[in-house]
């Protein structure tokens, strides 16, 4: 009996003789690459953006997690290399799509990363590879948008080309779960694409969760995300509510976290940032909307959400004006302007907004943040301070906007006059600041 095409290139990726190629090299496609590179594959990342590739192939890194010393030495084994040249596609047996899915303006989704992937794949592809995308998107994707192009050539999914979705998973700044040891929710056009999928992903990561197929892979990852961003949207609601009831939130939230079934916390913060929560379940409700549905959950936690850059300024504003002091000329310091502690990614960050908001309204403002020493955004670009006492001591108001680990929330109350924590940062701490909550 003759095997499969399937099955042979099963055998090869068990082999590790497959090649495996990562198109996108950011905080998705990096990881997973480093991921197979150490796995014993070798592997080929290919990426636009020509100072990626320049500083992979002198053994940097630019992504935290990722240590520089773990590229310097997998790029000198010639187990990772680096590529602006999608003609290598040719040479892979598998590869995994990891490029960006952002919104337009227009609140849809822009497809035109995962396109042009598509398409470079498609001209240079060869028989018995696998291909997954890992970008995350509306359910649909694969089976719609990226299988079309595949067939181009005349290829025959199942058979002689296998085409999978498996969402990305990455956490940045997450101590504890990384690739390996998250589970990967896998879904193929055919039976034998999850298979081959399953195959290669085994190597990597320790647990495979199969699903029925691409739309319901898709839509896992979307289920994560909007879970999030409509219980962060309550939780914010709740926060506004309990500040014209004049009850402090956080001691509702540790109160009811004690409960032990039937609840799970969620906490306020200046808004949503970042590459998937705020923009994920906008997915969702486009292509609902083709359908003639409204998702009414996710809309109003994206209004909600949206909203709260508005609720700090304003909450800064009442502050300053009991100190007496209009915002108007008034000097206010920004700390953390990352979306997440601990990380550089300012991609959708709600001290993007503040900042903007707190400038239209005639403030002075300044920014602090030990992962972000420049911000270059459509409507300003900021270089940061200084971070001393004199700095502290100098402001009317800082803002604690992203809570690094970096900083002595002590040492700011020591100084600052008055501090707006949006984080919690300083809860049981006193000092000679007056403290703000939001």
């Amino acid at each position: 009996m003759s095997i499969s095409t399937g099955q042979d290139l099963i055998e090869k990726i068990q082999a590790k003789q497959a090649r495996i190629g990562i198109i996108g090299l950011g905080y998705v496609g990096l990881p997973l690459a480093i991921e197979f590179a150490e796995a014993g594959y070798n592997v080929l990342g290919i990426d636009k953006d020509v100072n990626k590739i320049k500083m992979l192939n002198e053994g940097n890194s630019y992504i935290a997690d990722i240590d520089s010393d773990v590229v310097s030495t997998l790029v000198e084994q010639d187990r990772l290399q680096v590529t602006v040249d999608f003609e290598q596609i040719s040479d892979l047996d598998a590869i995994s799509i990891c490029v960006p899915t952002p919104l337009r303006k227009t609140r849809d989704p822009d497809m035109s990363y995962v396109v042009d992937a598509a398409e470079e794949i498609s001209e240079h592809l060869k028989t018995n590879t696998l291909i997954i995308l890992e970008s995350t998107t509306y359910p649909g994707t694969t089976a719609e948008v990226v299988l079309p192009i595949m067939l181009r050539n005349g290829h025959s999914v199942g058979e002689d080309i296998f085409l999978a979705y498996s969402p990305e998973r990455i956490d940045p700044a997450n101590k504890i779960y990384g690739v390996r040891n998250t589970p990967k929710v896998i879904g193929g056009i055919t039976k034998e694409c999850v298979n081959v999928a399953k195959a290669l992903y085994g190597n990597v990561v320790d647990s495979i969760v199969k699903v029925s197929s691409t739309q319901a892979a898709e839509m896992v990852k979307l289920l994560e995300n909007t879970f999030r961003a409509v219980n962060i949207g309550l939780i914010n609601e709740i926060t506004i509510m309990c500040d014209k009831l004049g009850i402090d939130v956080w001691e509702v939230i540790d109160a009811a976290e004690t409960k032990p079934f039937g609840y799970m916390p969620f906490y306020p913060g200046p808004g949503l940032g970042g590459h998937c929560i705020p923009i994920d379940p906008l997915y969702l409700s486009w292509k609902l909307k083709s359908l003639n549905f409204n998702a009414r959950f996710i809309e109003l936690a994206d209004e909600i959400n949206t909203n709260m850059p508005r609720y700090v300024v304003r909450k800064v504003a009442e502050s300053l004006n009991e100190d007496s002091k209009p915002v108007r000329n008034s000097n206010v310091l920004v700390l953390g302007v990352a979306y997440k502690p601990n990380v550089d990614d300012i991609r959708e960050s709600p001290a993007l907004d503040i900042i903007e908001l707190l400038k239209q309204q005639g403030a002075h403002v300044v920014y602090h943040d030990p992962h972000v020493p420049e911000i270059q955004f459509e409507k300003f670009d900021m270089t940061a301070v200084n971070y001393d006492s004199v700095v502290l001591e100098s402001v009317d108001c800082v803002i604690i906007v992203t809570d690094h680990s970096y900083y002595d929330w002590s040492d700011v109350l020591d100084h600052a006059k008055l501090v707006v924590d949006t984080r919690n940062a300083t809860n049981g701490l006193e000092g000679m600041a007056r403290i703000v909550k939001i």
